[in-house]
This record gives structure tokens, sequence and C-alpha cells, in this order.
């Protein structure tokens, strides 16, 4: 299987022995993206906050993969509390376009780093 690595200086380096993102066919996933200063590295401050540093950094493994938003045809999204559900949908939806990727959402015990929001996506290039 050809595979190659997604990655972008743009987004965050990798938290630990995993791959920002994997392109393999004619799909890429990426993983999940906090919402991390890419440059600081330091979470932003709220929920919204978090959710639109982590779809920036979204963007930026897209792009790197030569793909945009558009492009995403499936998403997770990890939240540390579901009442956080239409704070993040808010942003989310400014950002996405129709047709709109398949997502699930869903509460966790807790997020790398304290982290309030993940998201990560399924890609078709």
């Amino acid at each position: 299987m050809d595979k190659h690595v997604i990655a972008s200086e743009q987004a965050p380096a990798a938290l630990g022995p995993y791959s920002a993102g994997i392109a393999t066919g004619n799909l890429a996933f990426l993983s999940g993206q906090l919402g991390l200063d890419p440059v600081t590295g330091e979470l932003a401050d709220g929920v919204v906050a978090q959710a639109e540093q982590a779809l920036k950094n979204v963007e930026a493994l897209l792009t790197a993969a030569g793909a945009t938003l558009d492009n995403v045809v499936k998403t997770t999204v990890f939240l540390a509390d579901i009442a956080d559900f239409n704070a993040v949908n808010e942003v989310y939806g400014s950002r996405f376009t129709e047709p709109y990727p398949a997502r699930s959402a869903v509460q966790v015990g807790a997020l790398p780093k304290g982290a309030l929001v993940e998201i990560e996506c399924i890609v078709a290039l």
C-alpha cells in the first residue's frame, strides 16, 4: 500500500507517535485537531476559539494534501462537554458548505492537554 504523511508548519505537530494525516489512494485521514496555536503550542481560550483554531489546523493540513474543506466527506467532533454542541456547531456551520460532510459528535471523558474540542476528518482527494 502506498501512503504518505500529511503535515504542515501551519498546523501543530503530532503530540505523540502518530501522523497528523495520512493519504493513501484517493483518501486522506486527518488525525483529530485540537484548538492549539501551531506557533505557541497553547490552546485557544474557550470552546468557540478552540473550534475555530481546530478548523484552521484542519484547513492547513488539507492545503498540504492539495484539498479544501469541500473535499471532507466525514468528520468526528469530540467534545469535553456536550453542552458545547450548539456553540461548536455555529463555528462548524460557518466553515463547511452544502453538501455538508457526514458527521458524528460525541462527548468524551477528556481530551489531550485539557482541550474542549477535537475534530478529525476523512477526505476524498
